[in-house]
């Protein structure tokens, strides 16, 4: 029987402020970016202190693998990041060398993307001469995942409500991509389904948590290197949301896994201070993080893929 394995792919994040501009450059594949873009986000990083992005997705990891192992299903995770260390074909080569001749790979950014889990894919495939791949293209209507950020979100919920002495309305966001990714496919190819995949897993999120009296979508963190980018953006609907007499909100992203700075600075500095602007207060639940229910669906992507491998 081959051996196999199992593979997450991540964003990968820089460990220190110093390295953001090597680390921008892999974001881009090498496109020059203006120095004040480069300026603004190293600002933001050191605003956070650092991105945890890393050791929580490693951690991710650990946790999947022992719930495979739990399971029956004793094979090892290995963790390769697009743009930062550990990078995925170093990751994928040291797979090689340990004799690994099957593996399941699965993007944690569960909302299919050509402009994200394309390029993960094809980092892979560049690297895995003789390694047989079963790559997960979306999980973003897994209703495991659904259930993990809805565990999240019910306490927080519940705790803000009462609070705000009546139920308050949930604003769910992604990643924005830019608007070319979804506006153009390449000949005989289907249209890229990301921003669909990203509103579905918000409705299975919002529909676990009864009581929600109104829900709202959003796409965050659009670009600075140019071009449009897909909206409504965060600040257009908060807005809307403050000119409907909101005053209490509960923000979740449901496009990320972990904290990290699109979170962490984006969501806890950026949004909370631009609602406070508008009068409103503006919390978010806890992110997955460590969550055992997040680890199961990835346990279960990995089981199902090495299944398909074998038959």
């Amino acid at each position: 029987m081959a051996k196999q394995a199992v593979l997450l792919l991540a964003h990968g994040t820089p460990d220190t402020v110093e390295q953001i501009p090597e680390y921008l450059r892999n974001v881009v594949s090498g496109r020059p970016l203006p120095q004040a873009v480069v300026e603004e986000i190293q600002h933001r990083y050191s605003l956070i202190g650092r991105s945890p992005l890393t050791e929580i997705t490693l951690e991710q990891g650990r946790l999947a693998e022992a719930e495979l192992a739990a399971s029956g299903l004793a094979v090892p995770i290995y963790v390769g990041m697009r743009n930062w260390r550990p990078y995925i074909p170093d990751v994928v080569r040291k797979m090689c060398a340990d004799g690994v001749e099957e593996a399941a790979v699965v993007c944690l950014a569960p909302q299919n993307s050509r402009t994200s889990v394309g390029l993960y894919r094809r980092a892979v495939e560049a690297e895995a001469t003789g390694l047989r791949i079963d790559f997960t293209e979306s999980w973003a209507r897994h209703p495991l995942l659904a259930e993990a950020f809805a565990e999240r979100l019910r306490p927080a919920w519940s705790k803000l409500s009462a609070e705000a002495g009546a139920p308050v309305p949930v604003l769910f966001t992604a990643h924005s991509v830019p608007c070319r990714t979804i506006q153009t496919a390449p000949a005989g190819t289907p249209a890229d389904p990301y921003a669909e995949d990203a509103k579905c897993t918000a409705s299975l999120v919002a529909e676990r948590v009864p009581g929600i009296p109104q829900w709202w979508f959003a796409f965050q963190s659009q670009g600075m290197s140019g071009g449009p980018w897909v909206g409504p953006t965060v600040e257009s609907t908060l807005d809307a949301v403050a000119a409907a007499g909101v005053k209490t909100l509960l923000l979740q992203p449901i496009g990320f896994l972990c904290d990290h700075v699109e979170i962490l600075y984006d969501v806890d500095i950026l949004f909370r201070g631009y609602a406070a602007k508008l009068g409103i207060r503006l919390e978010r639940p806890e992110s997955l993080n460590a969550s055992i229910t997040l680890a199961k669906a990835i346990a279960e992507l990995a089981r199902q893929g090495l299944a398909r491998l074998q038959n």
